[in-house]
């Protein structure tokens, strides 16, 4: 059996960072069914700020809001009337109508419902790189002992561990139950 470095596996099972130019754009995670994206908005967009930011506005100015659209495939964030931090291609589908997003804990925090149940998607974006290959065969444990869990829930898979690598969770014996869950 591999043994990884306990670093490597707490990543895989841990927030994923994108960074560019030095600066840390989003952190991401995925389970079996979601994947959730974390954003620091500015400071003047959330709610605990407001009464100091009214402060600050000038006559006929207004707070600023987030704006946050979700696509089957395309994300858009930003403030309302300027250009979106964030207008990117998803890396693979998701549900947009079951998909949602709120403010928690100073972040903003996108819950995408996979396109693909049990599919492990290496990045959130095209474009944005991806994980590498130890991390995704990481993550592709976690998401099939997520798999046998629900499929087998009165069993306890938390200190299950395989030898080797891990199969894809879900096409492995036979696949997930129900495939898509994308509406057509």
């Amino acid at each position: 059996m591999l043994d990884l470095p306990k670093d490597l596996q707490q990543k895989a099972l841990g927030r994923q960072k994108y960074i560019y130019k030095d600066q840390e754009i989003y952190e991401w995670e995925q389970t079996i069914d979601e994947v959730h994206i974390y954003i620091k908005p500015p400071k003047a967009c959330l709610p605990k700020y407001k009464d100091q930011v009214l402060k600050q506005l000038g006559p006929g100015q207004t707070l600023p809001k987030l704006e946050v659209e979700i696509k089957s495939g395309h994300i858009k964030v930003g403030i309302k009337g300027t250009k979106p931090y964030i207008d990117e291609d998803l890396e693979k589908t998701c549900v947009a109508s079951d998909s949602i997003w709120c403010i928690e804990d100073d972040e903003l925090h996108i819950i995408l419902q996979k396109g693909l149940k049990a599919d492990v998607w290496p990045s959130v974006f095209k474009g944005h790189g991806g994980v590498d290959e130890l991390t995704k065969a990481e993550i592709q444990k976690k998401l099939l002992l997520e798999r046998f869990q629900e499929e087998n829930p009165g069993f306890d898979f938390s200190n299950a561990q395989f030898n080797g690598m891990a199969p894809d969770p879900r096409t492995f014996m036979g696949g997930v139950k129900y495939l898509s869950l994308i509406h057509i």
